[in-house]
């Protein structure tokens, strides 16, 4: 009953037990991988060798590889119930019969083999840019992922119109080149609009994995938006960027948001910017021991810059006591807020010693009694 043919691709009989073999093949193949990969990453650990880089492409390529075995003993596996049908035969099975589009099991084999060298292809370049980069003093680890996203995408568009030229529908696609043009301006235009700035971010390379940024939103009016996001970006990919927040969230966001929002770059120019703690203390309190101990919490933290003057400015005299400033440089770390932080414990607890008060917001009404006249006698 498993022999009993159940369909046919072009002269060959498919039964149960070529459907079971292929299944059993590809499990094999994938137990397989995950043991070189076991045992490769063992033998590293046994000879501390810390797998990365260009290691990590040499195991993906091997895993490739299994696959690629796995596909050519699954094509042979149909030889158990077709033992008079050559190679030559299954590779004249027509898929697809159109009248302006051809498929033969020839045409699909050597569109898999092209998009699986496209993936070793693009393993190999790299390993060669890595190599490249690593063999350099001025190492960028940022500028290498730049030339891995372009060498990967340029390999995979190539290999999909090749592939295009293969299936000669190269035509096709022009002819309906209208059509299609009018599926970008109306249906995936955003998306287009991403693909773009993908390109532009990896081309200009001024936001790099690896950089801090803070993305201001801007309203269509124009005016900026108090709502920002301070975030590291980990991966740039063609249509989204990947990046994770002080939270530790991970966000992935359309690339557009990078070039046509404001966005800051920490990791970019000057290293150090000046931070402002705002405090309030009540009204006759002496301002010179407060300047002096405000002075005093910022240059205890470790991470203020000394070289840059820290100093105490008087905002405003508002409702509930003096608004008052302290203002100093630090560095553009990515845990300034942890910062802040301990430079107000540090002026809360001088506060409390040195008797300074943080006022409470105070509203005073006044009651107004209306006097009844008196009864005239």
């Amino acid at each position: 009953m498993l022999s009993n043919t159940l369909f046919n691709i072009g002269p060959f009989n498919i039964c149960l037990w070529n459907i079971f073999f292929v299944l059993i093949i590809f499990l094999i193949a994938a137990i397989l991988r995950r043991i070189i990969l076991r045992l490769l990453r063992k033998y590293a650990k046994s000879a501390n060798i810390i797998i990365e880089g260009r290691r990590v492409t040499w195991l993906k390529m091997i895993s490739q590889s299994v696959y690629l075995v796995a596909i050519y003993v699954a094509v042979l596996s149909f030889k158990f119930n077709n033992k008079d049908i050559t190679f030559a035969d299954l590779f004249k099975v027509r898929l697809i019969d159109l009248h302006n589009f051809k498929l033969d099991f020839a045409d699909l084999l050597v569109i898999v083999s092209v998009f699986f060298g496209a993936r070793i292809l693009v393993s190999f370049s790299t390993l060669l840019i890595s190599r490249r980069f690593q063999r350099s003093k001025n190492y960028d680890k940022a500028t290498e992922f730049i030339y891995v996203q372009i060498a990967k995408y340029f390999i995979y568009i190539f290999s999909i119109f090749f592939c295009f030229q293969l299936l000669n529908i190269t035509s096709l696609l022009l002819g309906g080149s209208a059509a299609i043009l009018v599926g970008i301006g109306f249906g995936i235009q955003d998306v287009f609009k991403d693909f773009v700035a993908g390109f532009v971010l990896l081309f200009e390379a001024k936001l790099r994995v690896g950089d801090v940024v803070e993305i201001t939103p801007v309203s269509k009016a124009g005016s900026k938006s108090t709502e920002t996001i301070v975030a590291k970006i980990l991966k740039i990919n063609l249509r989204t960027t990947e990046i994770q927040t002080r939270e530790g969230n991970i966000l992935i966001i359309p690339n557009t948001r990078l070039t046509q929002e404001q966005v800051e770059n920490w990791s970019h120019g000057s290293e150090l910017t000046r931070f402002t703690i705002k405090v309030t203390v009540e009204y006759g309190s002496n301002t010179e021991i407060i300047q002096s101990l405000l002075k005093q919490a910022a240059l205890a933290h470790p991470n203020v810059n000394k070289n840059e003057p820290v100093f105490v400015r008087l905002a405003d005299f508002a409702d509930n006591g003096l608004d008052l400033e302290l203002i100093f440089w630090a560095d553009q770390s990515w845990d300034i807020n942890n910062y802040k932080s301990e430079i107000r414990f540090e002026i809360d607890r001088l506060f409390r010693e040195y008797k300074i008060k943080i006022p409470y917001p105070q509203r005073v009404m006044h009651v107004m009694h209306e006097t009844k006249p008196s009864s005239q006698q």
